[in-house]
């Protein structure tokens, strides 16, 4: 597998002069794993300098303190604007930030690129679309769960996420775990007849889901990542944040996540070419008490799409 990796990272990196069906040929590997296990893995792909220009997008976004930036307090469990986190919350919480992907180059360039764009169409099996990013100092400590009951796609399956190691990740630091092949667990239905959360019903989602890991004989790993690795996972894949068990350790990376082309324009989104891929446009989170949320400047060559007919 990291053979394979290593000499389709080269042919994208322009080492060798790749045609179509080469590239095909090395990403088999991953697709093989993709739908047998429901996550792909790529060791080193970003190098030291692609990763420290994010960090340092990360540090500025937290030094100019725009109004418009919003995270979130995982200590507190509430969401506020970034220029509104005191210097105790900012010493002793944990925060998550969110969306710099709109507002700096160096975060969007990890989330799509030409090495990493044709990756996520190949696994998405469509042109993907960078909808939102989540920027983490620490761990999340975050209980297992499926992106698609919070971000439910409109046609399913076509919702992935990434996540970027920006330094090596200690065991300590709560790293990522999931469970491979929990993919494969058919889909939750809440009374709605959806698939997407409804918070009352969250008990018996956990009792079906763990009731279906056990029968499957599914085991959680943990991702001890090194930096610039780049794990993708699909939206169904049960994942969580396991335990910090040193709070003075850091866990900086990045997660992003991507629908389909194709899923963004029926619903009327506004997309920014970028890449081979697109990325959303749109106004950041809202926090509450403060009314409409902003949104960034809009780039000249946006795509403004119209709502699909039914």
């Amino acid at each position: 597998m990291k053979s394979s990796f290593e000499w389709f990272k080269r042919r994208l990196s322009g080492t060798h002069r790749a045609s179509s069906s080469g590239q095909e040929d090395a990403l088999a590997p991953i697709a093989a794993q993709w739908s047998s296990e429901g996550y792909a893995v790529l060791p080193g792909f970003y190098s030291d300098e692609e990763i420290e220009q994010a960090k340092a997008a990360v540090g500025q976004a937290w030094a100019e303190r725009l109004p418009r930036l919003v995270v979130d307090d995982m200590v507190a469990l509430k969401r506020l604007r970034l220029v509104d986190v005191d210097e105790h919350a900012r010493a002793h919480h944990r925060f998550k930030t969110n969306d710099l992907y709109m507002e700096y180059e160096a975060v969007r360039r990890l989330g799509l690129n030409a090495r990493l764009t044709p990756i996520l169409t190949r696994l998405l099996g469509h042109v993907p679309v960078l909808c939102n990013s989540l920027s983490f100092e620490q761990g999340s400590a975050q209980d297992d769960h499926i992106d698609a009951l919070f971000m439910t796609p409109r046609s399913p399956h076509q919702l992935v996420a990434t996540w970027v190691a920006l330094e090596d990740c200690h065991l300590d630091a709560g790293p990522l775990r999931y469970y491979p092949g929990s993919h494969r667990i058919p889909p939750y239905v809440f009374s709605t007849g959806s698939h997407h959360v409804v918070e009352t019903e969250m008990p018996h989602w956990h009792a079906y889901v763990n009731h279906e890991v056990a029968a499957r004989g599914l085991k959680p790993e943990v991702f001890a990542a090194r930096k610039g690795d780049v794990f993708i996972w699909s939206a169904y894949l049960l994942h969580g944040g396991s335990p910090i068990n040193d709070p003075a350790r850091t866990r900086n990376s990045v997660v992003f996540h991507y629908y389909s082309e194709g899923d963004c324009v029926a619903q009327g989104c506004t997309l920014v070419p970028y890449e081979g891929g697109y990325w959303m446009h749109r106004p950041h989170q809202p926090v509450p008490g403060f009314g409409e949320p902003e949104a960034p400047p809009l780039p000249a060559n946006a795509r403004v799409t119209g709502m699909a007919s039914a």
